[in-house]
């Protein structure tokens, strides 16, 4: 299978060789975009306290898959040893990855004035929960996604989208410092900060423009995209365009071709329910229809 870190990037070109990354971000957002531009050929060092990752905590094995190929180092950064370690490598480095509140950066003598003002030629990347003075407000993944509207019942959704999101963004943003950089549209480092809750909002669009509402085609109402019981498991079926939604209508003997119809969702859930997953796989195969069964 193939790696889904990779999956878009060509490894031949390794677009961030020779870019020197330092990193201070804990958790998920910062170790996530940190792995991403190593991938993309970055050379990564991470910092870590003495306490070291609380993900190395609560789930080791992603932590080591988030800190493949990264050095990491000590440092207590609340400490001369530490603060002199961090700005050694500072020196060396294209751009520093955060994911500290601002207070908690101005602390240790990290806020961008004072980093712009030892390294000019450094640039930052600043992951936060929101943008502003709501920058120093308590969040997390779950927050986000509620604020932005993305959690709809009392299930956890399924994954850490604003975390992931996030990590996207933060990667971007390493590519935009560099080539604001590389294009002279800045005499030194630049300062970029990554917002979490925009990192929720950017993948709630789609809900926002009514697509993956109840009544959106994406969203439930459209009866060749859904996820249907079968006999042996369950079918995302994704049928969508009409030349896709009439070959399922054809398959399951049904005239009408309204997929919006409430006739229609019951004939196809009808006609589903009695089919086995490889019943179902056979037909997608002959029929070219976008489907994948999932047990339950």
């Amino acid at each position: 299978m193939p790696d889904p870190i990779d999956a878009s990037i060509d490894a031949s070109s390794q677009p961030l060789a020779g870019v020197r990354i330092l990193s201070l971000a804990l958790n998920l957002p910062g170790p996530a975009a940190l792995l991403r531009c190593r991938r993309m050929g970055a050379d990564c060092l991470k910092l870590e306290p003495p306490a070291g990752d609380p993900m190395a905590l609560y789930n080791q094995a992603a932590y080591a898959a988030l800190h493949e190929g990264i050095t990491i180092e000590t440092a207590d950064l609340k400490s001369e040893a530490g603060q002199r370690a961090l700005h050694e490598a500072l020196a060396r480095t294209d751009v520093l990855l955060t994911s500290f509140r601002p207070s908690a950066l101005a602390k240790l003598g990290l806020d961008w004035n004072a980093l712009h003002a030892r390294h000019p030629a450094l640039s930052q990347v600043a992951i936060v929960g929101a943008h502003g003075e709501r920058a120093e407000e308590p969040g997390h993944d779950l927050t986000y996604l509620a604020e932005s509207g993305l959690v709809t019942g009392t299930a956890l959704p399924a994954t850490l989208f604003a975390d992931m999101g996030g990590a996207l963004l933060a990667s971007e943003a390493v590519l935009k410092a560099l080539l604001l950089r590389a294009r002279g549209a800045t005499a030194g480092g630049v300062y970029l900060e990554v917002a979490l809750n925009v990192s929720a909002d950017w993948l709630a669009l789609p809900r926002t423009w009514g697509l993956t509402q109840p009544q959106g085609a994406v969203g439930g109402a459209h009866a060749g995209y859904r996820v249907y019981p079968c006999a042996d498991g369950r079918v995302a079926v994704a049928a969508l365009e009409p030349h896709f939604a009439a070959r399922l209508c054809e398959a399951a003997g049904l005239a009408s071709r309204d997929m919006m119809a409430p006739a229609t969702h019951e004939g196809v859930a009808a006609w589903i329910a009695l089919r086995s997953r490889a019943e179902l796989e056979a037909m997608a195969r002959e029929r070219d229809v976008p489907l994948l069964t999932l047990a339950d």
